[in-house]
C-alpha cells in the first residue's frame, strides 16, 4: 500500500468550509457566531480589512462586532456607523445585494469607512450582506491593500454558503427570543374552557375566569407587581342602565359601598362596548374623551384600564376589566386573552337565566304546596276541586264546574277540571283564544262576569258554538288572578237563561281567587317538569358532545339529543364542505317511516330555496309543508312531514355556516314552549362549536400527516441522492487519475447515471412540492431486496448483523416503487439499530393469494412496549397527550404505516412469542406481468 495521499487546497477548503457550517448550525449565541465567522474569514481568505456589523433595525445603524485591520486601532471595529440615504452600506442593507469597491479610499458613499482607508491604503473592498428570508441582519466588509480587488466566484460561493448559514443561525436566535417574550393566550383559554364545564354553578365558573385572567394579564414579575391591578366583571342591569360590580379577585371590605357605573357618566365608552370593541385607557392615543375617562377612573381609582364587553347573541350583559393603579400599555396578547375570556363569560352567562327560573319554580312550588295545604285538606287537588265543584254547583244551582288553564304556548285554554252530571257530556277539545275585547273585560273586571243568555249576548262569541253544544245557555265566568295578567279562569254553567246576583258573583270571585292557587300551583309544577326535562336532555347533550371525538358520532349524537328535546319524528343535518357547491344529509335521525328523507340525494345549495332562506335567517325559521318549493320535495319527500323548523349552525360572525339543522314535525304539532326554545338554542350553539372545533381538528391532524409523509419521503430522497452522489464523487476521483479507454468509458456511465438520478427527482419536483402524488410501476422483487440491502449494508456491517434472505420468490412487485421501496429500507433500518451487535437480521418472503406478497423481517433488538401498541391503536385521540408517535423512529414507522395503506399495502410490527420483533409489510403483486418485462426507469440507484 502506498502513503496517503496529501489531500489538495480544494479539499482542504471543503473541509474547512464543512466544519464552519456545522460550528454555525450548532452555535446558539451571536457571540459565538461572530467568532465562527472571524476565525473563518481571516484563515480562508487574504483580506487585510475584516468587519461585521448587525444591523439594529430600531437604531437604524450598524453594530461593529469585531474583525481584523492592516494596522492597530481595535476599537475601529467596535463602532456604531449610522446610515445616511445613499451611502453603501446603507445601499447593501436596503438592496440585501453585495457591492464591490476598486478604492475604498476614493469612495464617496463610503462614510468613516473612506477614513479608515486612507490611513490603512485599503483598495479594492467587497461588502456582501447577511440576509435569510428576505430578513437583512448585517454585513460583512473584506478589503484589500490591492486596488479592485474582489473575491473570485469560487470564493464568492464559499461566502454565499456561509453567510447564508450564519444569517440563518441570527434568524433563529432572534426567533427563539421573541417566542420566549410573547404570551400565548390560546393555552390557558383551552384549559379555562375544559375547566368551565367541571364546575356547578355561574358564580364559580365567574370566579375562575376571573382567576384565570388576573394570573394571565397581571403576572408577579410585572412592575408593581399582582397587588396593584384588580380583576373584576361588572354586570348590565338594564332597567335601571347601570353596571355592577358581580365578582372579583378581591372582596370587598365590610363599610366599602357598591360600586356602580352609570352609563349617562360613561357614554362613549358605553357604545364601544355595545359595538363588541375593547376599552384600552392608559395608552399614549387614547380614543375616549378626557372628561369621561377622567370620571370613570376617578370612581375606579384606577390610572389604567382594559374592558373587554360581553355579548350574547348582540346583547351587551357586562364588561370583565381589569384596573391598574399604575400606567401601562395594553399588548395585543392581553386583548386577545380579555376577548377570549369575556366571549367565555358571554357563552356562559345565558344558563343563568336557567339556574334562577328553575330555582324560581322550586321555591314558588314548595310555597304553593304550604298554601294549598292551609287551604285545603291533605288530599290531592283533584279531589279538592271536586268536593269544591260539588259544593258550588249546589250553592249556585248549576250543572257545570270548569277550571280553564291558559296555555300560553298554544294560545289557548286547556281543560284543568270540569265536573258535571254524569248524564252530560264532557268539553272535550281545549277552548280557542278570546278576542282582544273579551280579554282585556276578563283582564280588567274585578269581578265575575255574568251572561244571561248566551245566544242573545254578544260576549264570549268565540266559545259561543262549544257551549251551546253541549245545551248550556248561561255563564258565571272569572279570573283567577284578578288584577293581574290571565292565568286561568272558572266557569260555572247553567242549561237555561237566568241571572246572576251579585252574591253569586262575589261567590265565584271568593272560589276562584282559592282555585287561583291551586291552579298557579299546578302551572308551576308543570313548569317546573318542563324545565326539568328540558335541562336534563340540555346536560346530557352538552355532556356527550363535549366527549365525542368523532364527526359522525356528535353529529348523530346531537340529533338524538334534539329529537328527544322537541318529540320531533325528525331531525336531519345537512351539511357540505366549505367552497362546495352540493350539500347531502350527513345524518338523519327517523322517529316514524312517513318522516323519511332522501338521504342518498345531493342538494344543490345555491340554488335550493329552502337552504338559502335558512342561510339568509339569523335564528329558527318555522315553514309549512306548502311553503316548501317542488325542487326541494324532490328529496324532503316525507309524506307525513307538515312543519318544518330550520336552523343554520353559526359560530363567529366571520365564521361560514357549513351545516343546516333540519326538524320535520306533524301538521297538527303544537307550537313550541319557550323553555324548549331556550334549550335548543343553547344545544345549538354548543353543537356548532364542537362540530367546528372537530372538523378544524381533523383538517390540521390531516394536513400534518400529509406534510409528515412529504417531509420523510423527501429527507430519504435526499438520502439516497446524497449518498449516490458520494459514491459517484469518490469513483470521478478514482478515474481522473487513470487515462486509459475503460477509465474513459466508465467515467462517461457515471456521468451518465448521474443525469439519471437528476432526472429521478424530476416528478418529485413537478408534482410532490407539497402532496405526495402517486405513479405506478413495477419491479422484481429480488431487484427490490437487493437495492434495499445494499442501502442498509453499512449498518450491517457496523453492527456486525448476519443476514439471510428466505423463500424469495420469482415475482414482481406493484405500486408507487420508490416509497415502497423506501418503506422497507425504513424497516430495514430500524431493525438494524435496534438490533445487538453481532444479531441476526432474517427477511422472509411469503406469497399470499395471487395479489400479496408478505415481506417479514425478523430481529431480535429491543423496542418499546409502548410504541407497539400505539402502532397497532393508532395515534390517541388526546392529540396534546406525550405520544411515541410524535419523535422519531415512532414517528418514522407511523408515516410507513399510514403510506403503506394510502399505497393499498399495510406495515405492521409485532413481538413474537420469543422477543423477536417482527416487521410485516403487505405489498401489492404486479399482475399480469413476467418478471423479464419490468424495468425501473428512474436510475436511482441500479448502477451505484
Amino acid at each position: 500500500m502506498g502513503l496517503p495521499k496529501e489531500p489538495s487546497s480544494y479539499e482542504k477548503q471543503l473541509v474547512a468550509l464543512g466544519r464552519t457550517l456545522q460550528a454555525l448550525r450548532e452555535e446558539k449565541t451571536i457571540d459565538g457566531l461572530i467568532k465562527i465567522g472571524l476565525d473563518y474569514f481571516q484563515a480562508e481568505f487574504d483580506y487585510g480589512l475584516v468587519w461585521i456589523g448587525l444591523y439594529d433595525r430600531a437604531e437604524q445603524l450598524l453594530i461593529g462586532k469585531g474583525g481584523s485591520l492592516p494596522k492597530g486601532e481595535p476599537s475601529l471595529l467596535k463602532q456604531k456607523v449610522s446610515l445616511n440615504p445613499g451611502d453603501l452600506l446603507e445601499q447593501v442593507i436596503m438592496q440585501q445585494r453585495p457591492i464591490a469597491v476598486p478604492d475604498l479610499r476614493e469612495e464617496s458613499r463610503a462614510g468613516g469607512w473612506r477614513t479608515v482607508a486612507q490611513r490603512m491604503g485599503i483598495q479594492g473592498t467587497a461588502i456582501f450582506p447577511i440576509r435569510h428570508q428576505g430578513q437583512c441582519f448585517g454585513v460583512v466588509m473584506l478589503g484589500a491593500l490591492l486596488w479592485g480587488t474582489s473575491p473570485h466566484i469560487e470564493e464568492k460561493a464559499r461566502l454565499s454558503m456561509v453567510l447564508g448559514g450564519f444569517a440563518e443561525a441570527l434568524f433563529q436566535i432572534e426567533t427563539e427570543a421573541q417566542r420566549q417574550q410573547t404570551k400565548r393566550p390560546d393555552e390557558p383559554l383551552l384549559l379555562l374552557l375544559s375547566k368551565l364545564g367541571s364546575l356547578p354553578t355561574l358564580a364559580k365558573r365567574l370566579e375562575a375566569i376571573v382567576a384565570e385572567t388576573h394570573r394571565f394579564i397581571v403576572p408577579d414579575s410585572l412592575k408593581g407587581g399582582s397587588a396593584s391591578y384588580r380583576t373584576n366583571i361588572y354586570w348590565y342591569e338594564r332597567e335601571h342602565r347601570y353596571f355592577w360590580r358581580r365578582t372579583g379577585n378581591r372582596a370587598i371590605s365590610p363599610g366599602e359601598a357598591e360600586t356602580k357605573i352609570l352609563v349617562q357618566d360613561i357614554g362613549s365608552l358605553y357604545q364601544t362596548l355595545t359595538a363588541d370593541q375593547l376599552v384600552c385607557i392608559g395608552e399614549a392615543n387614547s380614543s375616549f374623551k378626557a372628561d369621561t375617562t377622567g370620571r370613570l377612573m376617578q370612581q375606579l381609582q384606577t390610572r389604567s384600564l382594559i374592558a373587554a364587553p360581553i355579548l350574547f347573541q348582540g346583547e351587551l350583559r357586562g364588561f370583565l376589566a381589569i384596573e391598574g393603579t399604575e400606567a401601562r400599555i395594553w399588548s395585543e396578547e392581553d386583548k386577545s386573552f380579555m376577548r377570549g375570556a369575556a366571549q367565555l363569560i358571554a357563552l356562559t352567562a345565558p344558563l343563568e337565566e336557567m339556574e334562577v327560573a328553575i330555582q324560581q319554580v322550586k321555591q314558588d312550588q314548595i310555597l304553593t304546596a304550604e298554601v294549598s295545604r292551609a287551604l285545603y285538606s291533605e288530599d290531592d287537588w283533584r279531589n279538592s276541586l271536586k268536593r269544591c265543584a260539588e259544593q258550588v254547583c249546589q250553592r249556585l244551582n248549576v250543572e257545570r264546574f270548569l277550571v280553564l288553564l291558559y296555555n300560553g304556548d298554544q294560545e289557548q285554554f286547556d281543560i284543568c277540571f270540569q265536573h258535571q252530571p254524569k248524564n252530560r257530556r264532557p268539553l272535550v277539545a281545549p277552548l280557542v283564544a278570546l278576542n282582544p275585547v273579551d280579554w282585556q273585560m276578563l283582564e280588567r273586571s274585578t269581578e265575575a262576569i255574568s251572561i244571561e243568555n248566551l245566544e242573545d249576548d254578544l260576549k264570549l262569541m268565540t266559545w259561543r258554538k262549544p257551549f251551546l253544544d253541549l245545551e248550556v245557555r248561561s255563564l258565571l265566568i272569572c279570573s283567577s288572578a284578578i288584577g293581574k295578567p290571565i292565568e286561568g279562569l272558572l266557569v260555572v254553567a247553567h242549561e237555561a237563561p237566568r241571572s246572576w246576583s251579585r252574591a253569586d258573583r262575589e261567590l265565584l270571585r271568593v272560589v276562584s281567587q282559592q282555585i287561583g292557587l291551586l291552579l298557579h300551583q299546578f302551572q308551576l309544577q308543570h313548569q317546573t317538569e318542563q324545565l326539568q326535562k328540558n335541562v336534563q336532555v340540555v346536560q346530557w347533550g352538552l355532556t356527550t358532545m363535549q366527549q365525542a371525538t368523532e364527526l359522525d358520532v356528535l353529529e348523530q349524537s346531537a340529533m338524538q339529543n334534539i329529537a328527544q328535546l322537541l318529540q320531533a319524528p325528525l331531525t336531519a343535518l345537512i351539511s357540505w364542505q366549505p367552497g362546495r357547491t352540493v350539500a347531502q344529509i350527513s345524518t338523519a335521525v327517523v322517529a316514524k317511516p312517513g318522516f323519511r328523507v332522501a338521504t342518498e340525494l345531493p342538494i344543490p345549495i345555491y340554488t335550493d330555496m329552502l337552504v338559502q332562506t335558512a342561510l339568509q335567517t339569523d335564528g329558527l325559521l318555522p315553514l309549512t309543508i306548502e311553503e316548501v318549493t317542488p325542487e326541494t320535495r324532490h328529496w324532503l319527500n316525507g309524506a307525513e312531514i307538515g312543519q318544518l323548523l330550520v336552523l343554520t349552525l353559526r359560530t363567529a360572525p366571520d365564521h361560514e355556516p357549513t351545516a343546516i339543522v333540519l326538524i320535520g314535525r306533524e301538521k297538527t304539532s303544537p307550537n313550541l314552549a319557550g323553555s324548549q326554545l331556550a334549550a335548543l338554542g343553547t344545544l345549538m350553539t354548543q353543537f356548532a362549536w364542537c362540530r367546528r372545533y372537530l372538523i378544524l381538528t381533523q383538517t390540521l391532524v390531516n394536513q400534518r400527516q400529509r406534510l409528515s409523509q412529504i417531509n420523510w419521503y423527501k429527507m430519504r430522497r435526499l438520502d439516497e441522492v446524497y449518498r449516490i452522489l458520494n459514491i459517484a464523487l469518490r469513483r470521478l476521483n478514482e478515474l481522473g487519475n487513470q487515462k486509459d479507454a475503460t477509465a474513459s468509458m466508465r467515467y462517461q456511465q457515471t456521468l451518465r447515471h448521474l443525469g439519471n438520478t437528476l432526472t429521478s427527482l424530476t416528478p418529485v419536483l413537478k408534482h410532490e412540492r407539497w402532496q405526495l402524488h402517486q405513479e405506478y410501476e413495477s419491479i422484481p422483487l429480488a431487484s427490490l431486496l437487493k437495492r434495499s440491502l445494499e442501502r442498509v449494508d453499512v449498518i450491517i456491517k457496523q453492527r456486525q448483523l448476519w443476514s439471510q434472505v428466505h423463500n424469495e420468490a420469482s415475482l414482481s412487485i406493484g405500486g408507487d416503487i420508490p416509497k415502497i421501496e423506501f418503506v422497507l429500507y425504513e424497516m430495514l433500518s430500524a431493525a438494524c439499530h435496534r438490533s445487538p451487535l453481532g444479531g441476526r437480521l432474517d427477511i422472509w418472503c411469503r406469497q399470499v393469494e395471487d395479489r400479496w406478497l408478505e415481506l417479514s423481517i425478523t430481529d431480535h433488538g429491543v423496542i418499546e412496549q409502548r410504541l407497539l401498541q400505539e402502532l397497532d391503536a393508532g395515534r390517541m385521540a388526546d392529540l396534546l397527550a406525550p405520544s411515541t408517535l410524535d419523535q422519531p423512529p415512532g414517528l418514522h414507522l407511523y408515516v410507513c404505516q399510514t403510506l403503506m395503506q394510502q399505497l393499498g399495502g399495510e406495515c405492521k410490527l409485532y413481538r413474537l412469542e420469543d422477543d423477536r420483533i417482527l416487521s410485516r409489510l403487505m405489498i401489492p403483486v404486479a399482475a399480469g406481468i413476467s418478471t423479464t418485462q419490468i424495468n425501473r426507469g428512474d436510475g436511482m440507484s441500479t448502477f451505484f
